[in-house]
């Protein structure tokens, strides 16, 4: 707009000034690495985030705040696809002082702007926000103020030991997740002076960062902080009735398991690992052969496994967006020859084995099971939370979708998890593969539709030109509308074969 003057680099938070830079489209100022809670070292180990002191003068936002501590992810590209893609600087800065927020704000003056606070992946072992397709300036374009969230990782973020219960009964467990809802809250009492609308926030994130979306709609507590939430290859339900990925743990279990840490790094008292430098405690956490730290079902953030979110409506009903990959988390019945599959069929479908069974080759092999049982994990989630929110009467807007792109590279990766993040961010421009123009208007357009998402609740409207988009169907397990993100995106209303079909009638019978 002419005659417009760009001059909003410097806003007055609760705790203090900040300043900002612009951003490579000096339109929007960035706002990085501002403090939302005290730092969580020496007695703030292991304890809910406590509140950010006040800090005098101007605090100078231009760099990102250390990352988490964490194993460092920065190694082989040739091996590994994720160092190719992300994790490709290995000399970041890390530190148990991590609770720092970033803001994207457009710098005009406007107000009331909606908000996007953002949750970032990693199997709540890894990941950061200053990852280069996290950056917000893309969305924050369309009028939208952009929030990436810094939190507690591992042992550091969901340890559990029986002192520690002892000690904070309000808050024993699933520090991680409360360093989200922290930061979250931070938003809600400061991003109007940023230009945002307190009562206008979506919630989002990608892989654990989806689960962690998961986690926050299942805190009642959360009802109000945000409008909407955005689940991006976070929510699983196992078509064959398995657990899957990082199931949560009760929180006896949990303490357990940290009593067994305590013993592994030498220390009797919660005082004496508080002592230890952070370095030593994560070195021992790498060292020990326990498997992932995760959520704990506490009774007090986590009353139930936030996974069951699908089938459970005592949460935060909102209106979800939420989908996939479709080169990720296939599920398989736990069989490799023809007796285990015939009595895993008995053992979990009873009278209708025989029904089951006959979707398959027989005498089946491993080859024949895992060709003829390949079903996707998240969308059977999305199917199953679309039928109890039929059978239960719940009125949730569901909107479904699958990418599904060509994505180029000497790798051949196919649709790997995560690799939508460089298209929804619109940060294509940031990676190193060949994309051409067919993925840069894929990714304006899915970019847009989010935006309409995070604006309204509905993804429909029309793309950053004005221009309408094709219009994305909200999901019902009796109309099975999604978008599929292809070559551009294309409405589908996709047909469950007869494996599905049964599968969620049994699914819907035991709920």
């Amino acid at each position: 707009m002419k005659g417009v003057v760009f001059v909003i680099r410097k806003v007055k938070t609760e705790n203090g000034w900040v300043r900002g830079l612009p951003a490579a489209d000096p339109r929007i100022t960035s706002y990085k690495g501002i403090p939302f809670a005290d730092k969580p070292i020496g007695k703030n180990r292991w304890r809910a985030p406590q509140p950010c002191p006040d800090w005098e003068g101007e605090l100078f936002c231009a760099d990102f705040g250390p990352i988490a501590m964490q194993a460092n992810c920065a190694g082989d590209p040739m091996k590994d696809i994720y160092a190719r893609e992300w994790a490709v600087d290995a000399t970041l800065p890390m530190s148990e002082d991590c609770l720092y927020l970033n803001i994207w704000a457009p710098a005009d003056g406007r107000k009331n702007m909606p908000v996007y606070v953002w949750y970032f992946g990693g199997g709540l072992q890894v990941g950061n926000t200053t990852e280069m397709e996290f950056d917000g300036e893309r969305i924050a374009r369309r009028g939208i103020v952009v929030v990436t969230v810094g939190y507690r990782l591992n042992c550091f973020g969901f340890l559990c030991h029986p002192e520690i219960t002892k000690e904070s009964p309000d808050a024993p467990a699933n520090f991680g997740f409360l360093d989200q809802q922290c930061a979250t809250r931070w938003v809600k009492r400061n991003i109007e002076a940023f230009g945002g609308d307190p009562n206008n926030i979506t919630i989002g994130g990608q892989s654990a960062g989806g689960m962690s979306v998961s986690a926050q709609l299942t805190n009642k507590e959360n009802e109000g902080l945000f409008q909407r939430a955005i689940i991006q290859s976070g929510a699983f339900l196992n078509p064959f009735g398995m657990k899957f990925g990082l199931a949560p743990r009760t929180l006896e279990e949990a303490e357990k398991q940290g009593e067994r840490f305590f013993e592994a790094l030498g220390v009797k008292t919660l005082e004496e690992a508080r002592a230890l430098d952070a370095r030593t405690v994560e070195n021992k956490s790498l060292e020990w052969p326990w498997g992932c730290w995760s959520e704990a079902v506490d009774g007090v953030f986590s009353k139930y496994p936030s996974n069951e979110w699908v089938f459970n409506t005592d949460r935060i009903l909102c209106p979800l967006l939420i989908g996939e990959t479709s080169n990720e988390f296939f599920s398989f019945p736990p069989a490799k020859t023809e007796e285990e599959l015939t009595e895993f069929a008995k053992k979990q479908f009873g009278e209708h084995a025989e029904t089951f069974l006959s979707f398959y080759t027989r005498p089946a092999t491993e080859e024949s099971i895992a060709r003829e049982s390949a079903l996707h994990s998240i969308f059977f989630a999305v199917l199953a939370a679309a039928g109890v929110n039929r059978k239960k009467g719940v009125n949730q807007p569901l909107y479904a979708y699958m990418f599904d792109a060509e994505i180029p590279g000497w790798d051949n990766p196919g649709t790997f998890h995560s690799v939508d993040l460089w298209f929804f961010f619109e940060t294509l421009a940031k990676c190193w593969r060949p994309f051409k123009g067919k993925h840069y208007d894929l990714a304006r357009s899915m970019c847009d539709y989010w935006a309409n998402f995070i604006k309204t609740g509905n993804p429909n409207g029309t793309d950053l030109h004005g221009d309408k988009l094709p219009e994305w169907k909200t999901f019902s397990d009796t109309d099975l509308d999604r978008m599929v993100f292809k070559d551009a995106p294309c409405p589908e209303k996709h047909v469950l074969s007869e494996q599905e079909k049964f599968l969620f009638e049994r699914f819907l019978e035991n709920i």
